[in-house]
């Protein structure tokens, strides 16, 4: 008789021995690279499920102030018929409004404050620990460096939230992704939708080329850039920092993600390493830190491994860059901006 289990972590961990996912890329050439993603692509979407019903933005700047050498402007858009937005816009005061100008979307990742670190917020000591922790003001950083910025909160963080603890001892991104698969409605594919809905409004702005668009994110911020870019070609750079790295590691043995990172069946086709792959030939910067304890450098390494053997068969090689830094779980901000002055 086989050897018995009652152990739920063991099943996991032993069940990922042997896992594979079922278009996980194992090409070489250009023409095998170009039919893995002609079947990827399109099961990737249908992974996503139901979007939400496109409504007229209606955005509306409700402030706009002087914080040093930038203008910041508060903005608010609709996403869906019951759902808005509110973000924060940020370019250099000498940015003219001739429609030259690249933008760059900004996500934040899982933490307190949403994205007004991201955006360079500095509403309490509790918000300058958290940019200085994590080097996690880029959105001001790129503003700074001349990119017009948009940083909007995701669903269930910042003002889009429901209080500090709304389901007390539970996580409530775990929660929300239960409700939502009692409907077929995932919050990722909401979360995205929100994102595509920032880059409709960055192609409305005066300032900017709606050619010369890219998106950046920490974290679960570069879970964001991670699906967001793969499925959207408008935009045409992206900088994933500290996300991409083998669901066996992450996902199974550590249990490190939430419910509004995944949706349903995605393993079973897909490791994050493919989904980013999803993105070639356009250009993409990979960052990771050596002293990151979230997501492990041995463990984005193989992430990074993995994309590179896609971008090489893809013929776009040159395209991919990395940045592995002596950091922690944080932005490198050590080529991020030459890599989108670049290809933006």
């Amino acid at each position: 008789m086989s050897k018995r289990n009652f152990s739920m972590e063991a099943y996991w961990n032993r069940t990922m021995e042997t896992w594979e996912p079922a278009l996980a890329f194992h090409g070489q050439t250009q023409a095998e690279w170009q039919a893995w993603k002609d079947k990827a692509y399109p099961k990737f979407v249908e992974l996503l499920g139901t979007f939400p019903q496109r409504v007229p933005l209606n955005a509306g700047v409700e402030y706009a102030v002087e914080d040093g050498n930038l203008i910041r402007e508060r903005v608010v858009l609709d996403s869906e018929p019951f759902m808005s937005v509110p973000c924060q816009v940020l370019r250099r005061k000498d940015m003219k409004a001739d429609g030259s100008n690249p933008a760059i979307l900004c996500s934040h990742g899982h933490g307190p404050f949403g994205k007004d670190p991201v955006a360079g917020m500095r509403s309490s000591p509790q918000h300058e620990q958290n940019i200085q922790a994590n080097n996690y003001n880029y959105g001001k950083q790129m503003a700074e460096a001349g990119f017009l910025t948009i940083s909007p909160d995701l669903r269930g963080f910042g003002e889009r939230n429901d209080g500090q603890d709304p389901f007390p001892g539970r996580d409530s991104c775990n929660v929300n992704f239960v409700k939502g698969a009692l409907l077929g409605l995932w919050t990722l594919t909401g979360n995205i939708w929100d994102m595509q809905c920032c880059i409709d409004y960055l192609q409305t702005r005066p300032e900017v080329d709606p050619e010369r668009i890219g998106m950046m994110g920490l974290s679960q911020g570069g879970t964001m850039t991670t699906f967001t870019t793969a499925l959207d070609t408008r935009i045409k750079a992206a900088d994933i920092i500290c996300y991409v790295n083998p669901w066996s590691g992450f996902g199974i043995r550590d249990a490190n993600f939430c419910g509004s990172q995944i949706v349903p069946f995605i393993h079973q086709y897909f490791d994050t390493h493919d989904i980013a792959g999803l993105i070639a030939p356009r250009p993409l910067l990979m960052e990771m830190g050596i002293y990151d304890t979230c997501f492990y450098m041995e463990d984005t390494v193989k992430g990074l491994h993995g994309v590179q053997r896609i971008y090489t068969a893809a013929g776009a090689a040159d395209n991919l860059w990395s940045d592995i830094h002596p950091g922690p779980h944080s932005f490198g901000g050590n080529v991020a901006f030459d890599f989108f002055k670049q290809y933006l």
